[in-house]
């Protein structure tokens, strides 16, 4: 099943189902207003969800077209947006760059921030920020969106907890990072309003590509219309998803309707490219001992989206631009 939240003058949105092929969409009303609403209660309106999906595909004649500059973020707003560093070679490449060893326990043990999650972007929303030496990074990743989950939840319940699967921009200001860290008690500035795909699927809807705890597919971002990377979500993520959960759920509920997010996707194999430009700069210092590449500029665009494997889109991409505002 695939599921967007239209703009509407209401901040959560309206729900509605979209097609397979994304081309077309129906209201979720009256059975359910808001992405919200459905994921509060979600073993009973799934089903009726998913009844009126199969309607939609099977006849084309019902529905109208869905113009993706009509959708929000699947979730406007959320209760949780935790976001993780499941690709732990990334994590190493950033700190091998200036010179510092990864401990031992990252492999053990995933990052994981809790970011903001009261305004989300759109997904084809203009990045605002007020100054652009503040280093503007995309970061292209794969989130999903859980059920409620038990504190304490082990790794084997965080696989039956994951409602709905997207993709995010985690929008980063790389250079304010280094001094909030510095006062060692994490992100807040640097870590403005990220955006997610248009449309968040069931898992079933990836079909072998997702295996209960990753997503085997390329994560295809696109920098002023130039490929700069298409990793596999799949390959070299440390941590699942559902190990993830776990390690969210550790010592809280995790609410209906959570958010949690798999970091930046990187690969060991570099011919794949970046999702985000600090590893491709921190690959320049291994490399020329200079980062190269600048950091987004006013107007620099950046698109994600993942395929499926026969060329179409699954989520509907991730398109911004940024502005000075």
């Amino acid at each position: 099943m695939k599921l967007a939240t239209l703009r509407t003058a209401h901040r959560d949105g309206e729900l509605v189902i979209v097609s397979r092929d994304l081309s077309r969409k129906i209201s979720a009303k009256p059975l359910v207003h808001t992405m919200q609403q459905a994921l509060d209660n979600w073993f009973e309106y799934a089903p009726q969800l998913q009844e009126i999906y199969e309607q939609l595909n099977a006849d084309t004649s019902i529905g109208s077209a869905l113009d993706p500059i009509e959708c929000h973020s699947p979730l406007p707003r959320a209760y949780q947006w935790a976001d993780g560093s499941a690709y732990v070679n990334h994590v190493e490449l950033v700190r091998k760059a200036r010179g510092a060893e990864l401990p031992d326990d990252f492999w053990q043990n995933p990052l994981m921030y809790q970011g903001g999650s009261d305004t989300f972007l759109a997904p084809h929303e203009e990045i605002t920020v007020k100054d652009i030496s503040w280093g503007v990074d995309f970061e292209a990743e794969v989130a999903v969106i859980t059920h409620d989950v038990a504190m304490g939840a082990t790794s084997e319940m965080g696989t039956h907890a994951i409602a709905l699967i997207m993709l995010v921009n985690d929008v980063s200001l790389r250079n304010l990072i280094p001094a909030e860290l510095n006062k060692g008690f994490g992100f807040f500035q640097s870590k403005p309003s990220s955006s997610f795909s248009p449309i968040a699927v069931t898992p079933e809807e990836l079909g072998t590509a997702w295996d209960g705890y990753r997503v085997h597919l390329p994560l295809i971002t696109h920098y002023n219309d130039q490929l700069f990377g298409k990793p596999n979500a799949g390959e070299d993520m440390t941590f699942h998803f559902p190990a993830l959960i776990a390690h969210a759920a550790k010592t809280r509920r995790l609410c209906a309707g959570s958010i949690v997010g798999s970091g930046t996707v990187s690969n060991k194999d570099r011919s794949v490219g970046s999702s985000c430009i600090m590893e491709k700069r921190m690959l320049e210092i291994l490399e020329y001992g200079e980062p190269r590449t600048p950091f987004m500029q006013s107007g620099d665009k950046v698109r994600i989206e993942m395929l499926d494997k026969d060329g179409k889109s699954i989520f509907g991409a991730i398109e911004q631009r940024v502005i000075l505002g």
